[in-house]
């Protein structure tokens, strides 16, 4: 089927894997690079698109790049609660209805300066709240035409990081335990971590929705923070993991067994037994289908980042060759996300018009891809709300179906 572009802007659509700091608005970190004193390779935005947040990458080191710069202008408060509000404004404009903003609290903190765990929370809850009341009360939503704008906060512990550089919190915490292993003092900050994420949800009411480990997956494997996700676990914090990004299907099967993952981040490798590594598993191949069947089965969504993954592995080659085939083949519960806004230079309905212009979808399937958004996410509300939410953003589906005109050729 042919999808029209004004057609899948229409559409609601959730996002579930979003990074804040990978997903300012190009003009905005000028401005607030001028602001904070930060000193940026350009300050016009064909200069910053030409030298750092480039259309294609030739490593995933290149790709990670740009967050040096936006990291740094996060630090500021006052850009931090801007990026948040301005984050959930551009998916409002695209009829994204739903987000769940993820970051690395950590890497922004600087407690010498008074910017500590508790403040960049509200100080992002504030401006994302700030844009859901607005959007929310417009007559259309307020009459029940349009369904409302929501969100959930999603707090990253890091897989790695070292002794200087990465943030003012993580070079203080490497001296204050300085007779740590290296990764002792990570998983320490992980399990702290997730305990302030708990804390700051059940006391101040935060919308604290889940957990992820962000960074370099190669070397850090998900098994060295199962007691952080452990305590997650123990604690109703639900749970994503980066796995599959950049190493093979055991990644995956370490998240969730491991883990205990409510989501895959990404899971591109669940179908490419070259990148398995693990000698113990004599039949990559098997394996992958092996695991991609549990995954299937349990409806363990993945939330998939097509321009993403193309441009931080790009022996992919073209997007017809991306594993997204053959995780529709398999019947997985597949969510369609951008990763990262700025660095990746998408949008959602960028990301599903490459899904849908790329690939056989129907619009039957294009239906449950849209409705994995709804039903998978990690909703701030009970589930009673969260069914109803999910009811009435696919009762709008519906509507702009039928006023498109659009009909499914055959279902499937």
């Amino acid at each position: 089927m042919q999808y029209p572009a004004d057609f899948i802007k229409a559409i609601p659509k959730a996002d579930l894997h979003l990074h804040l700091d990978g997903s300012l608005r190009a003009s905005s970190l000028i401005d607030m690079a001028k602001r904070a004193s930060i000193e940026l390779p350009s300050y016009t935005e064909e200069g910053l698109f030409d030298q750092v947040f480039k259309s294609h990458y030739n490593n995933l080191g290149e790709y990670l790049n740009g967050f040096q710069y936006t990291c740094a202008a996060l630090r500021n408060l006052e850009n931090l609660e801007q990026a948040a509000y301005e984050l959930a404004i551009d998916n409002q404009e695209e009829g994204v209805n739903y987000i769940e903003v993820r970051f690395a609290p950590q890497l922004l903190m600087n407690p010498a300066a008074g910017v500590t765990f508790d403040t960049i929370m509200h100080v992002v809850n504030d401006g994302l709240k700030r844009a859901k009341n607005e959007y929310n009360q417009q007559p259309t939503v307020q009459q029940g035409e349009k369904p409302p704008f929501d969100y959930g906060i999603i707090n990253c512990a890091m897989r790695m990081f070292g002794k200087k550089g990465f943030s003012p919190y993580y070079t203080q915490l490497f001296q204050h335990l300085r007779d740590f292993e290296p990764m002792q003092v990570i998983r320490t900050a992980a399990m702290e971590l997730v305990r302030a994420s708990v804390r700051m949800r059940d006391d101040e009411g935060l919308p604290i929705v889940g957990l992820d480990i962000a960074g370099q997956e190669i070397g850090y494997p998900a098994r060295q923070f199962k007691d952080v996700y452990e305590y997650a676990h123990e604690n109703f914090l639900l749970k994503t993991v980066h796995a599959g990004e950049a190493y093979g299907a055991e990644s995956i099967f370490e998240a969730l067994t491991q883990c205990h993952a409510d989501r895959l981040g990404h899971g591109y490798s669940l179908f490419s037994p070259e990148m398995t590594e693990d000698p113990s598993i004599e039949d990559p191949k098997a394996y992958g289908e092996n695991l991609a069947s549990y995954i299937a089965d349990r409806r363990i969504a993945v939330e998939v980042c097509l321009t993403s993954n193309l441009q931080t592995n790009p022996s992919i080659g073209g997007i017809e060759n991306h594993n997204f085939k053959h995780m529709l083949d398999n019947r997985l519960a597949t969510v369609i996300c951008t990763d990262n806004r700025l660095v990746s230079r998408t949008t959602v309905s960028n990301e599903y018009q490459l899904a849908v212009d790329n690939f056989d979808i129907s619009l039957k399937r294009l239906k449950d891809m849209v409705a994995y958004g709804f039903k998978k996410n990690f909703f701030p509300g009970d589930y009673v709300a969260k069914r109803e939410y999910a009811k009435k953003n696919l009762a709008y589906f519906d509507r702009v179906v039928e006023q498109f005109g659009l009909k499914d050729a055959s279902h499937s």
